[in-house]
């Protein structure tokens, strides 16, 4: 008579009688479940494991995505922050003010007549800079960087003056006579 493949491998001394009853425990308890129907809420638990599972992964993808931008946000903060700090025009004696609207309100820089010449004609840009949380201060750029900015953050504050020159009327009686604008009142 042929010996079965257990008595083989336990003649053969690769498993132990341990072994060998716990397998064949297993094999019974499984041929049980399935006989009285159990085994489905074993597939069912394993369904709902795998479910969590992917759940998690997805808040995981989630929340490093969430992590990617704002990291980004930052590095756009700093690359701003860099821009400005490295290319602000510096006023020398800073006596002449200079009125600019933010928002609703009439802010006002101190800057010197050369940089407030070409804040009047649009070639410099003023753009609100924030050093200290909270406390708002500005600066003056050239618009070249004005314009990198705006390339990377479209909400940041940036003022360019409009330069009126070429708006005169063909029928205007005083187009002759054109108002300068540094006019000082």
């Amino acid at each position: 008579m042929a010996k079965s493949l257990q008595d083989q491998l336990l003649a053969a001394g690769l498993v132990d009688k341990k072994k060998a009853k716990k397998a064949a425990k297993d094999l019974k308890k499984q041929d049980h479940l399935q006989r009285t129907g159990q085994d489905n809420e074993l597939d069912s638990a394993k369904q709902k494991a795998e479910t969590a599972r992917k759940e998690k992964a997805a808040r995981d993808r989630e929340l490093n995505r969430q992590k990617e931008t704002e990291a980004q946000k930052k590095a756009i903060a700093a690359q701003i922050r860099q821009l400005i700090l490295t290319n602000a025009v510096e006023s020398e004696q800073a006596d002449i003010k200079y009125q600019f609207v933010d928002g609703k309100k009439v802010k006002q820089l101190y800057v010197d007549q050369a940089v407030w010449d070409r804040l009047s004609r649009g070639q410099l840009a003023i753009i609100r800079v924030e050093k200290v949380p909270g406390q708002r201060d500005y600066a003056v750029i050239p618009l070249p960087v004005a314009e990198k900015i705006r390339q990377r953050d479209e909400d940041y504050f940036i003022l360019i003056a409009e330069s009126t020159h070429g708006d005169m009327d063909e029928d205007d009686p005083y187009a002759a006579y054109q108002i300068p604008d540094d006019l000082m009142w």
